[in-house]
């Protein structure tokens, strides 16, 4: 029984009810011009539906009135784009003008059905309800008293799922508004991808070239290389929190465009970072690095510090060979040390993963592994 009537709490039920009701708002107005013709302001919606704005108004009073709260309504708010939409809103106005004249017909002639039905059991005779009219007036009738209100209450309920329903049918996206929406939701993902990588590669960067110079500093013993280690933390400390306040700065403003991110023409900064912390990194650079598009630069260089980063952390302080080439269409990135005596392996960490994927994004390719006694980052990206 508390199922039964669990709707009589609900506030949508109410809600749907009234958006029920609406057209005949219109029907109404129309009745005291010509009651003779009920049916023409159903007639009158047809071109009323063709206009782009209706569906906008039908689609906001939909969300409020049918789906009020719900995080996902499936009922749009835009205006019709096409034959198609014009067509559906149409169907659904004509829709809302049949099932408000039902739920009109109930709301009136149930709860008089009730009452007449009620004056049946105290003997009295109904009047005006024709067919209640053939029953006799006893006290019978007091048990069937409660059945036209659970009609009423039923048919509330009942055409409330309807209506909502046939809103999200006639009324739902279409299929380029369900494009749009998805291609949004991807765009979403990969700019969130994105920023983890940034995170990753960049953080982590500073991280590992902090741990391995202040380790370094305290094996020497040496004031003068502890100065020196000191003042390349800070450098990469600084490049670092740059790199995270740009980052945090896209998160608190989505609109914003992000801050330069740095590309292949500051890859001088890595090179001499990995150099403080010990590492012995010999660079060579051919073609126009400087002529290298922007998108292609910025991954380039992440690639570039993912590489060194991932050198320092598992190989130490060791000779490393970095080279940047542009030949043609393609640039090539490579970096090369010595094999670790426990490689990382060609499929474990998140910054090797982020290298292919950087790569792949981009149309190119990455190969990490081992190659000919070393350990090798190699990526090749198309320029165009």
């Amino acid at each position: 029984m508390v199922q039964f009537l669990r709707p009589l709490s609900r506030g949508t039920t109410y809600t749907r009810l009234l958006h029920l009701w609406v057209p005949m708002l219109l029907q109404s107005l129309w009745t005291l011009i010509d009651v003779s013709k009920p049916w023409v302001p159903a007639l009158v919606l047809v071109p009323v539906g063709l206009l782009p704005a209706v569906r906008v108004g039908e689609g906001v009073q939909g969300r409020l009135l049918l789906t009020p709260g719900a995080q996902d309504p499936g009922i749009s708010a835009t205006a019709s784009v096409g034959w198609r939409d014009r067509g559906r809103t149409v169907l659904w106005l004509e829709l809302r003008v049949l099932l408000g004249w039902v739920t009109a017909f109930l709301s009136v002639w149930m709860p008089i059905a009730a009452y007449e039905l009620a004056k049946c059991a105290w003997g009295r005779a109904p009047s005006g309800v024709p067919v209640l009219d053939l029953l006799p007036a006893n006290r019978a009738c007091a048990l069937l008293a409660p059945l036209p209100l659970i009609v009423l209450y039923g048919a509330v309920v009942g055409l409330g799922e309807l209506i909502t329903t046939c809103a999200r049918g006639l009324l739902g996206p279409s299929a380029a508004e369900r494009l749009a929406a998805l291609e949004e939701r991807t765009e979403r993902l990969l700019e969130r991808t994105r920023i983890a990588r940034e995170l990753h590669d960049s953080i982590g960067h500073a991280l590992t070239v902090a741990v391995v110079q202040a380790g370094a500093a305290r094996a020497a013993g040496d004031p003068g290389f502890t100065d020196r280690a000191l003042e390349a933390i800070e450098e990469t400390g600084r490049a670092a929190l740059g790199d995270l306040e740009r980052v945090l700065g896209v998160l608190r403003e989505s609109d914003r465009p992000a801050a330069a991110r740095p590309t292949l023409a500051d890859a001088d900064r890595l090179l001499e970072s990995a150099r403080a912390s010990g590492a012995g990194v010999e660079a060579e650079v051919t073609g126009p690095v400087a002529l290298v598009p922007g998108p292609v630069s910025r991954e380039g260089y992440r690639i570039l510090q993912e590489a060194l980063t991932n050198v320092l952390r598992h190989a130490g302080a060791v000779p490393v060979r970095v080279r940047v080439s542009v030949d043609g269409d393609t640039l090539a990135l490579e970096v090369r040390n010595p094999l670790p005596a426990e490689p990382p392996g060609t499929g474990r960490g998140s910054g090797l993963r982020g290298i292919r994927e950087r790569a792949a994004l981009l149309g190119g390719s990455a190969r990490t592994g081992p190659d000919e006694g070393d350990w090798q980052v190699r990526a090749e990206l198309p320029l165009r």
